[in-house]
């Protein structure tokens, strides 16, 4: 996982097991920091007359990205909305303001706000460029109760980068994200053992973390409308009805959640490597997404070959339509591979399979995981010297870019799209 990267169901549950195992009875004082329409408000620090206007950050258009991906006060007035297109967002308000994402801003202001958490406690784990969690419970003694912490957060990052933040202070991680959502912009909110039932049972389920839009259609089916009914609901029924995470979304409601805050830089074993992108035209023949697919496999065999995890048994693909429909297919190769040739040639297979093409694709995604470790049996159906010798001229490709530079050499098929050999999906 990287830095900023968002937890799976599959790492949240590895953490909620661990929490299970080492659970005592002592409380814990955890706090949810979640910065306030952060892109929007690291753009107003340089440019303060955008505080004025409705404004919001938006994806390049050029590059088929152009969507709002955050918005200042005045924008949500608009019901202006995170995730919509940004014709539809000048529809509500044509007076619109737009900015590009300016990433490097961004990575730097959320390093220093994390410098702020790190003055309190050692455990500082995130959930994004933009929000992570905090255990204090160490800290009583030197900082005061989590409140009192919490307070002296909000003021410090405010001061110091110009930056709101909203914190929920809780028992548990679940319940201190849902406090973070209860009061925006820029205040603290405190969910204790007494009043986590006034408050929290009454939010809509779908507010529980982890709860997408399937599964609270499940539950909607089922008169489980708030996070109180999810709680009162029977064990064995939600288990049936959702399989384990049935029985972990109901220990959430409940308050039992016992995952632990991870250290500062304490990573998750790798599971999984991927890359994707939006396309910058619609693609209508196989040779287009072919030449995409490996433009992607590139970049993931390069990430494969540069971590420890050895070989990868399993290749994924992604593809979404023009209308948004989602497509997906995984296979496990015969024995591991690290090599782009593998990768691409197996996640064209699998598009070719998985894709109807009844309309042009916007999207592709390419993905390796079930790593080896650097330990694989050799099989005897596979040639295994043709492999080894594809790894050797893959590092003297990596090893020439590295040298001369990402465009010293192209695929004949990426050399057939100027725009593709200017991309930079590293």
């Amino acid at each position: 996982m990287s830095d900023f990267g968002k937890f799976s169901f599959e790492d949240w549950y590895a953490l909620y097991e661990t929490g299970c195992e080492t659970h005592t009875t002592r409380m814990r004082t955890i706090l949810h920091s979640d910065l306030n329409a952060f892109y929007a408000t690291a753009e107003q620090t340089l440019e303060p007359s955008l505080a004025s206007v409705p404004f919001a950050v938006v994806g390049s258009v050029e590059d088929r990205h152009g969507i709002v991906l955050a918005k200042n006060e005045l924008a949500k007035k608009y019901d202006i909305k995170t995730g919509e297109a940004l014709w539809q967002a000048k529809k509500k308000c044509p007076a619109l303001v737009t900015r590009e994402p300016n990433f490097d801003l961004y990575y730097r202001l959320s390093h220093k706000v994390r410098e702020i958490y790190a003055r309190y406690t050692d455990r500082v784990e995130s959930f994004g460029i933009d929000e992570c969690w905090l255990d204090v419970t160490e800290s009583h003694r030197l900082f005061g109760t989590g409140e009192e912490i919490a307070e002296k957060i909000r003021a410090e990052v405010k001061a110091e980068t110009g930056l709101t933040v909203s914190i929920g202070v809780s028992f548990n991680k679940v319940f201190a994200k849902l406090g973070s959502d209860v009061k925006k912009p820029d205040a603290v909110t405190v969910i204790s053992k007494e009043n986590y039932q006034d408050i929290v049972w009454k939010m809509p389920v779908e507010n529980l973390l982890y709860v997408g839009r399937s599964t609270k259609q499940k539950l909607n089916r089922v008169n489980i409308m708030t996070i109180g009914d999810l709680a009162r609901a029977d064990r064995d029924f939600l288990i049936k009805l959702l399989g384990k995470w049935g029985g972990v979304l109901r220990s959430f409601a409940r308050g039992e959640d016992h995952a632990p805050v991870r250290k500062i830089n304490e990573q998750e074993p790798m599971k999984s490597i991927g890359n994707s992108m939006t396309v910058y035209r619609d693609l209508y023949t196989d040779e287009d997404v072919r030449a995409v697919l490996f433009l992607l496999a590139e970049t993931v065999a390069e990430r494969l070959c540069e971590s420890d995890v050895g070989r990868a048994w399993v290749v994924s693909v992604s593809a979404k339509s023009k209308s948004l429909l989602t497509y997906g297919k995984q296979y496990r190769l015969p024995a591991p591979t690290k090599t782009s040739e593998k990768i691409g040639e197996t996640a064209f297979q699998l598009f070719k399979d998985c894709y109807p093409f009844t309309e042009p694709v916007r999207a592709l995604g390419v993905a390796v995981s079930n790593f080896s470790g650097g330990v694989e049996q050799l099989s005897f159906a596979v040639d295994n010297a043709n492999e080894e010798k594809r790894e050797q001229f893959e590092k003297a490709v990596v090893h020439i870019r590295d040298k001369y530079g990402k465009k010293s050499l192209n695929r004949a098929a990426v050399l057939k799209e100027n725009k593709l050999q200017r991309v930079n999906l590293r």
